[in-house]
């Protein structure tokens, strides 16, 4: 199995589990213990025993419960052309996969795939609104909340699991 990079390694397991083949059933098990921490780290939010935020602009979240290839970069795009022909004001927040900074980040026109991931990065361009990485999304909204106060709706690419930032719609 090759191990050399992550997305090889995301290719690989990807490509096992939809194949259903013999590292898919090994890894079975392994998939009902993540399942379980996930639900017990879900309840403990909702029971108030982990804090979750809540910003001051609704938040709509585009997620899936697969990994990669869904189309939610896409959606998310469309959603922003959406809210804003709708006569909002959206932005967006997003992880920044491939970002080694921990501080939130602004997207700009001169930001780079390393920077900031390529995927907000073709957000910020094609979708034409705000876009702030960050690991903590709640910290990344009040960033981009604070440089774009004209802002009304954060849209959060691929934050299904990320439960310390309340959300209005999923």
């Amino acid at each position: 199995m090759p191990t050399s990079s992550p997305a090889k390694l995301e290719t690989t397991l990807t490509r096992a589990w939809l194949s259903r083949g013999p590292l898919a059933c090994a890894l079975w098990p392994v998939s009902l213990l993540f399942g379980g921490l996930s639900a017990v780290r879900r309840g403990l939010y909702r029971a108030n025993l982990l804090k979750s935020q809540r910003l001051p602009v609704p938040v709509v979240v585009v997620g899936n419960i697969f990994i990669g290839g869904t189309g939610k970069t896409p959606l998310t795009i469309w959603l922003v052309q959406a809210l804003r022909d709708a006569g909002m004001r959206p932005g967006v927040i997003s992880r920044g996969h491939g970002s080694a900074d921990r501080a939130p980040r602004a997207v700009s026109a001169s930001s780079t795939p390393q920077q900031v991931g390529d995927e907000p990065l073709l957000i910020f361009q094609r979708g034409g609104c705000p876009v702030m990485v960050g690991r903590d999304r709640a910290q990344a909204g009040r960033a981009l909340l604070a440089a774009h106060p004209d802002v009304d709706v954060l849209v959060t690419d691929d934050g299904l699991q990320h439960y310390a930032l309340q959300r209005d719609v999923e």
